[in-house]
């Protein structure tokens, strides 16, 4: 059977007027519409449609994206499942199923649509264990990769840790190493004791590199039970406003 219509690239091709490669640029980009709605694909068939080209659109190179999601608890930690295999019943959602248009903050100062090549080869790059919310970090720019990976030592984490109960001046002595002599300091992780309210605890933890699992552990050898933890920082970059379950751009002038 014989598709009616012709390529949306080949129309935008004779509208710029440009080459059927940089009509493809311009759709993949984002910059053109039919009938007022953004289509992505060159190979989408038009007859009597308006296309039109968004009078800012640019053939200058597509930059890499990084996205950054205020994770909530109990979903996973963004990366890709072995073979693209979807998740079994009982484990934790998958976190990257919140990064549509919809989900975009409100706001965003990227001022930037999200677009499907921006969710091609996006990497999660900074564990979060399902348990805690939090900042979390997908990318396709290898410069972040390289940052966040060679430098994953060396980069500061911070995690709010909601104890219950109140916290003793020994477990605070315990969290971070007990430096009375009974174990030796823990260089990688500081704790500190940032409010207190009725019936529970606060704790600000800085921690070197993301080591999933190690605060959790640190509080139930001092005898804590872990009521609720978010990542709030990693490296200069901080959760701020942003909102439960919503995502933005990283801007161009942040720096891990």
């Amino acid at each position: 059977m014989t598709e009616t219509g012709e390529r949306l690239a080949k129309r935008v091709a004779a509208l710029v007027p440009c080459s059927r490669r940089e009509a493809e640029q311009y759709i993949a980009g984002g910059w053109v519409r039919v009938d007022g709605r953004v289509v992505e694909e060159p190979q989408h068939r038009v007859q009597q449609q308006v296309v039109t080209l968004d009078r800012d659109a640019s053939l200058l190179g597509a930059t890499s994206a990084t996205l950054l999601l205020h994770k909530p608890a109990g979903h996973d930690d963004g990366r890709l499942a072995p073979d693209g295999q979807r998740p079994r019943p009982g484990e934790p959602p998958p976190a990257r199923q919140l990064l549509t248009q919809a989900r975009q903050m409100v706001g965003d100062e990227a001022s930037q649509r999200l677009l499907k090549r921006h969710l091609v080869g996006l990497d999660a790059l900074v564990p979060l264990e399902p348990g805690a919310s939090g900042l979390l970090v997908f990318s396709q720019d290898w410069r972040v990769a390289r940052k966040l990976l060679e430098d994953a030592a060396l980069i500061e984490h911070e995690v709010m840790v909601e104890v219950a109960g109140d916290i003793s001046p020994e477990a605070l002595r315990r969290l971070n190493g007990a430096p009375d002599g009974a174990a030796p300091a823990r260089a990688n992780v500081k704790i500190s004791l940032n409010s207190h309210s009725e019936g529970s605890s606060r704790l600000r933890c800085a921690i070197k590199g993301s080591q999933p699992g190690l605060l959790a552990r640190l509080c139930e050898d001092a005898g804590l039970q872990i009521t609720g933890m978010r990542r709030m920082r990693i490296g200069r970059i901080m959760l701020g406003s942003l909102p439960l379950g919503q995502w933005r751009f990283l801007l161009p002038q942040e720096r891990f």
